[in-house]
């Protein structure tokens, strides 16, 4: 196999689409939006890219077959606005892979001509978000004053040390290619899957593309990880309050019952 393999699996013809990255990363917040999005949409699929830079497995499918490790694009087109939204499973488990993949993702959006990307992802804190935040970093500075007019913060200090994976590169590697992108970030613990704080970059993001969708099963999704968190605190409180030794053995066995 060589290092991309880019395999079309339906011709279609757009004028400029907007691009807009989600793949795996912290808080899976950009993969959460993008497979939201495709779902709403029913964006159809175009495209399958494959790769040994992915990690060495493969993905079992419900039936008890198996698939390659894959990046997909899928397709939306209205009277409106035109989108590839790229996902996938895995990112590239290599740093040169990193490179080769995003420079395959910008030639694909060259190919249709893009001129515009959004990549998204999380910025993990290290500790639970009462409140999410979108920080934003962009390859140009009318780029930032755009994007905070619709609310994406922009920090010296955020996120610190820089933006790893294809969501940074594009940016990079897509200014030198003369493509305009911007990523928006949703701040997350990164501890957990992170429905809430990609609620909150879909908001903005339907915003900037003028576009809605209905956020019903997010929300649902965002409440019942709360509802995780909740208990996982509960149970954290729990075993903080109790010395060692203090367990009875009716209350253990109760517990193994």
């Amino acid at each position: 196999m060589r290092d991309v393999e880019v395999v079309t699996v339906k011709s279609i013809e757009l004028t400029s689409p907007i691009m807009i990255e989600g793949l795996p990363g912290v808080g899976h917040v950009g993969k959460l939006v993008a497979e939201y999005l495709i779902e709403e949409l029913a964006a159809e699929k175009i495209i399958e890219i494959y790769s040994p830079h992915f990690p060495p497995q493969v993905i079992v499918n419900p039936d008890g077959t198996v698939r390659m490790v894959r990046n997909e694009i899928f397709a939306y087109s209205s009277d409106e606005i035109e989108l590839l939204i790229l996902v996938g499973d895995h990112q590239s488990n290599t740093n040169e892979g990193h490179y080769i993949l995003s420079e395959a993702f910008l030639d694909i959006a060259l190919n249709y001509n893009v001129k515009r990307i959004y990549t998204l992802g999380g910025y993990g804190i290290g500790q639970l978000v009462e409140k999410p935040r979108v920080i934003g970093a962009a390859n140009k500075p009318e780029l930032v004053d755009e994007m905070k007019k619709y609310g994406v913060e922009f920090s010296e200090n955020e996120p610190g040390g820089g933006i790893i994976g294809a969501s940074g590169l594009i940016l990079g590697l897509g200014g030198m290619k003369g493509i305009e992108a911007v990523c928006l970030m949703g701040v997350t613990s990164g501890y957990l899957v992170d429905p809430r704080s990609a609620q909150a970059v879909l908001r903005i993001l339907t915003e900037i593309l003028g576009i809605k969708v209905d956020m019903e099963a997010l929300e649902e999704r965002a409440k019942e990880m709360e509802t995780i968190v909740a208990r996982l605190k509960e149970m954290e409180q729990m075993q903080g309050e109790i010395e060692p030794g203090e367990i009875s053995t009716e209350e253990h066995l109760d517990y193994i019952r």
